[in-house]
């Protein structure tokens, strides 16, 4: 971007809250925010909200192939979303545990009109060793990934890379030996279906224990995708006691419960899974509390042959995040659950913090990394394995200004 570029009349709308102006961006940067701003390109955004570009920490790759042309599709999908940013989890094939792996990333870091991809270290290699992590993160890895490990020796040493290199430590509570033959959350909807359930102390019990871990090692620890009112509860008594410990949860677990798995619908198989009605009402609860510090799109496609079989075979995952925006928006937003200073706060500002990145804000001196969102639009959502599929929301992305790079849509 080698123009003054001028957007004017937007709803700019950070953590900050709302106010009506132009900004001014000059070589990727946002030089002025005002009013009747003039430069070489102006570009009207009247009626629509200017805000920062979100940011996913929890996204996978198709099937969870590692390849240039699935890193190139998230990204391009991302931005498409309003995500100027997103995390790729660890856990893909091959796995994120080497620098070789890592650099093939790094090399498609930057697609041409998408979002940026950052990368996780996978805690522990193939063989159930530790990864080279101070390595990993020395290269340029964001956080630390992985799921439960009830090694207790292989935790204290993780937590001691995440001390050293003051990163965060991303963690999936699950008891394996719990959910390895589940396929849904436990309650009456799997019941009806006759499918094996997964019990919520499967999640609440390691959710306890690595509170202990962060509160002895001084470290932070991003619990991802909670669904359990109670691992919230537990997260929000060690933050009151000091322990640096977050919740992210993601928006399938505030906008679905498990009835969407009526029909066997293998698009509505997800991990963690969905829960019920009343534990659903308590997360959006927990959301208006502040309980809740960070959204994700959970974002996890997979192709025909993983979904087009029965629900007890089919693989964990839904298409999400070209929508991620529209769908915050029709279902938190416009619902009056939260409203868009606070979605920024939950969706860009602190999942940005958690990595480092500084975003959620716009000011001037700062990168442009921002979407135009227009309120007055809709976008529906094709019929590819989503759980939304065929759903006409709210808003669509209509501009993306990321790395100063403008997309249009």
């Amino acid at each position: 971007m080698g123009a003054i570029m001028i957007i004017t009349g937007a709803i700019i709308c950070d953590i900050n809250g709302e106010r009506r102006g132009d900004i001014r961006i000059e070589k990727g940067i946002i030089t002025e925010i005002g009013e009747n701003l003039s430069g070489d390109e102006v570009i009207s955004a009247e009626g629509c909200y200017l805000i920062p570009g979100l940011v996913d920490t929890d996204v996978r790759l198709k099937d969870a192939q590692l390849s240039r042309t699935n890193l190139e599709k998230l990204s391009k999908r991302s931005l498409s979303g309003g995500v100027t940013t997103a995390v790729l989890a660890s856990d893909t094939s091959p796995c994120i545990d080497d620098e070789i792996t890592l650099e093939f990333v790094q090399q498609h870091r930057y697609s041409s009109n998408g979002a940026t991809i950052e990368s996780t270290v996978s805690a522990l290699n193939d063989t159930g060793s530790l990864s080279n992590i101070a390595i990993m993160l020395k290269k340029g890895c964001v956080a630390i990934h992985t799921s439960t490990i009830n090694d207790y020796n292989l935790i204290s040493r993780i937590a001691q890379y995440a001390k050293m290199a003051n990163k965060a430590l991303f963690y999936k509570a699950e008891e394996k030996s719990l959910i390895e033959s589940g396929v849904m959350s436990d309650g009456l909807m799997a019941s009806h279906l006759g499918l094996p359930g997964i019990p919520p102390i499967s999640e609440v019990v390691h959710v306890a224990s690595m509170i202990e871990i962060a509160r002895y090692f001084g470290i932070k620890i991003v619990f991802k995708s909670i669904t359990e009112p109670r691992s919230i509860e537990l997260i929000r008594d060690a933050r009151k006691a000091g322990v640096a410990v977050e919740c992210e949860v993601a928006i399938h677990h505030l906008l679905k419960n498990d009835t969407a798995c009526a029909g066997f619908d293998t698009d509505a198989k997800i991990n963690p899974p969905l829960v019920n009605e009343p534990k659903r009402l308590e997360l959006i609860e927990a959301l208006k509390r502040g309980d809740i510090h960070s959204l994700s799109a959970l974002h996890q496609p997979n192709s025909d042959i993983y979904k087009d079989i029965t629900f007890y075979d089919a693989h964990v995952g839904t298409t999400s995040i070209s929508e991620y925006l529209p769908l915050l928006y029709t279902y938190l937003v416009s619902t009056d659950i939260i409203d868009m200073s606070q979605l920024i706060k939950v969706a860009s500002y602190a999942p940005a913090a958690q990595i480092g990145l500084d975003a959620g804000e716009i000011k001037v001196g700062a990168e442009c990394n921002c979407i135009v969102f227009n309120p007055s639009g809709t976008t529906t959502v094709p019929h590819h394995h989503s759980l939304y599929k065929n759903e006409t929301l709210k808003g669509n992305v209509t501009m993306a200004i990321c790395r100063g790079e403008v997309t249009t849509f």
